[in-house]
């Protein structure tokens, strides 16, 4: 992925990006949107980066469609990072009954690609994860791997960086265990922002 002077970031997706973010603030930052914008003014300060952040907690891919256009009309993102997909899958199993299927994951998916293809320059896609520290959601397995494949297949078709979380973490908690990058299994804690926002950074090219 190549930034350029002057480029603004809109990292985008669920309570993963999110974080609690600051609504008031327009460039409010947290977890691994934080940590990237840090490094690149620390390291690039002549490229004059900015970010902002519009994730928005319990989000789904057919939320942040609706929503994704207004945001980068208003950013003037010229860089965007998606990371969406998990409540898709979550919500099956908490008892609300909304079901996303493979097919509708897909649509939702493409067309939010579609729309930010005419406004930015680069789009990276973070793929959905799920840490092993939460036995009980072992079963969100069955509805979370047809959709990360997705992913991948969206980020091959379109051409785009792409950050395959779901293995990176697998790697990771082979060596580690799995609740250091989260409680829950879904909700990084410090150390899986940093390791989101490390492999983020692997991807820019300046």
């Amino acid at each position: 992925m190549k930034l350029k002077k002057n480029d603004i970031i809109l990292f985008n997706g669920d309570s993963i990006t999110d974080r609690l973010r600051d609504r008031n603030d327009f460039y409010s930052l947290t977890g691994y949107s934080k940590i990237v914008q840090d490094a690149l003014t620390d390291f690039y300060p002549s490229l004059n980066i900015v970010s902002c952040n519009r994730g928005i907690g319990g989000d789904r891919t057919c939320d942040l469609l609706a929503r994704l256009e207004s945001e980068l009309k208003e950013t003037k993102a010229t860089v965007l990072s998606i990371l969406i997909g998990i409540n898709d899958v979550w919500r099956r199993y908490d008892g609300n009954d909304l079901i996303t299927s493979p097919e509708q994951f897909e649509k939702n998916y493409d067309a939010i690609i579609k729309i930010a293809k005419k406004y930015v320059r680069e789009i990276i896609l973070l793929e959905p994860f799920l840490i092993p520290s939460d036995p009980e959601k072992a079963v969100f397995r069955e509805d979370l791997d047809p959709k990360i494949q997705i992913v991948r297949d969206l980020a091959r078709k379109y051409k785009l960086d792409f950050v395959p979380l779901d293995g990176i973490f697998a790697e990771k908690c082979v060596f580690v265990a799995p609740d250091v990058y989260s409680q829950d299994g879904v909700h990084p804690e410090d150390d899986g922002y940093s390791v989101i926002a490390a492999e983020w950074l692997k991807r820019v090219n300046v």
